[in-house]
């Protein structure tokens, strides 16, 4: 095993100052300096607290990551500019031992916290993510245990020898390994600058919400598309051979895959032609809800019970769609009471008027109005319809607060909101006092103590 040449320096450095008095001021800078880091990180926590409080809840995705990497990313910077001042003065071996510890560190905790950032918004990928941050980390110690050991030249060899041959091509095991390293760096870094483009777009303010959408995919898919055939070239693959690839592809799709690009289509003609809108009020039978989310393969549609239904995209196509809020952001609600007939009906719909009146979210333009709709069976049926701002948070709490007030104005001022009536008749065999069977069979004995069927029904059991 050949020893790392800058590892060897350093450890004969360190074990050369051990008995050195100057290793004392050595420590006491160190302890300066990460003191120092310390409060710089009590600082930049502080303000990035406040900057958070702004912002929305999908943005402050990794914030425990770069919180954790502040200390290391300071003290490395403060032990490094410690040692830049007094190595001219003293020995600074045991600064120069403290920056590899602290650098890998903050190395780490900084790309957990790009990850997150990048897959904040895909809950699917966080099992993924454990194994990345996993992996990353693993890999990071063992590079630098690697290199701190000097093997890391004999690992290079070892895997630059390991050959494959893939058609005309000859790869090697480093070659691979360094370009899927390539591979996930750049789709990274493409997938996070992709990811603060699609951030400002969603920000602005005059663009479409459909057209937002469309074009924050678009940047991500030419990004990523850049990225892999960059690296693709850069690492010594040829390209030409996705041409293959895309010619399965595409009886892929024309056989098994079909569905699926159909669900693709669907939700990029959805998005342009914008037919339905992240927001609207939609009715595809037998959904009905909000449309929350407008994704490659579906359409997320949230109940007013908080249930979400994953619509395929070719449905909203191909079926019928009712899209309540398509030209008409309002939603029109309404209360039904009944009066009874000696119940003032102007004064009662005046009142119905008054109760809809300060109510949040029931507009005002247009007005609500109040209908004499029927003469029912046990009095008046009233109707007062009204317009309501956001139909599709609901309105029930609504309807509930307008028909209490109008139960209790209704109290106050008189008027009678009835019971159903209903008047029920007994018929029997008596009629102006007189048995029936006296009557209409004059045969039967005229007993006045049991109605006449009775009577009847006891002498067809008596025998003869």
């Amino acid at each position: 095993m050949q020893e790392s040449p800058a590892f060897a320096k350093l450890v004969r450095d360190v074990v050369r100052d051990v008995g050195d008095p100057q290793i004392i001021w050595q420590i006491a800078a160190l302890v300066g300096a990460l003191a120092v880091a310390f409060v710089l990180r009590r600082w930049m926590i502080g303000r990035l607290d406040r900057h958070f409080e702004r912002v929305a809840p999908s943005r402050r995705a990794g914030s425990s990551s770069l919180r954790r990497s502040f200390f290391p990313m300071f003290g490395w910077m403060c032990v490094a500019l410690t040692r830049v001042v007094l190595q001219e003065h003293m020995r600074v071996s045991l600064l120069r031992l403290a920056e590899v510890p602290l650098f890998g560190t903050a190395l780490i905790y900084l790309a957990f916290y790009f990850a997150r950032r990048l897959f904040a918004s895909s809950p699917q990928t966080y099992g993924l993510l454990k194994i990345f941050e996993r992996v990353f980390t693993a890999f990071a110690w063992l590079s630098m245990l690697a290199y701190v050991l000097g093997v890391h030249d004999d690992i290079l060899s070892w895997l630059a020898s390991v050959r494959f041959a893939v058609g005309s091509s000859h790869l090697t095991l480093l070659s691979i390994l360094s370009g899927l390293l390539w591979i996930g760096v750049t789709l990274v870094l493409a997938m996070w600058v992709g990811s603060l483009i699609e951030d400002r777009i969603m920000r602005t303010t005059t663009l479409d919400g459909n057209l937002k959408v469309v074009m924050s995919r678009l940047v991500k898919g030419v990004l990523t598309l850049i990225a892999v055939l960059a690296t693709l070239s850069f690492v010594g693959i040829d390209i030409t051979v996705l041409g293959v690839f895309g010619g399965a592809l595409g009886v892929g799709l024309g056989f098994g895959l079909q569905k699926i690009a159909s669900n693709l289509v669907s939700g990029f003609i959805i998005l342009l032609d914008r037919s339905v809108r992240i927001g609207d009020l939609i009715t595809i039978s037998p959904y009905h809800g909000t449309v929350s989310q407008i994704n490659t393969r579906y359409t997320v549609v949230r109940g007013l019970d908080g249930v979400e239904a994953l619509v395929p995209n070719e449905q909203l196509v191909t079926n019928v769609v009712q899209n309540h809020s398509f030209t008409e952001t309002r939603g029109r609600a309404k209360v039904n009471v009944q009066v009874a007939y000696s119940a003032d009906v102007g004064l009662a719909m005046s009142l119905m008027l008054k109760a809809a009146e300060d109510v949040p979210r029931v507009l005002t333009d247009p007005p609500p109005s109040a209908l004499l709709l029927n003469f029912g069976a046990d009095g008046m049926d009233l109707e007062m319809g009204f317009w309501v701002q956001d139909p599709a948070q609901g309105s029930g709490a609504i309807r509930s607060t307008i028909n209490m007030r109008i139960w209790r104005t209704f109290r106050e001022h008189g008027i009678e909101i009835p019971y159903a009536q209903r008047e029920i008749r007994i018929l029997n065999d008596w009629a102006d006092g007189v048995p029936v069977a006296s009557v209409d069979r004059p045969d039967l004995p005229a007993d006045t103590s049991k109605p006449a069927l009775a009577q009847a029904q006891d002498g067809e059991k008596k025998p003869s």
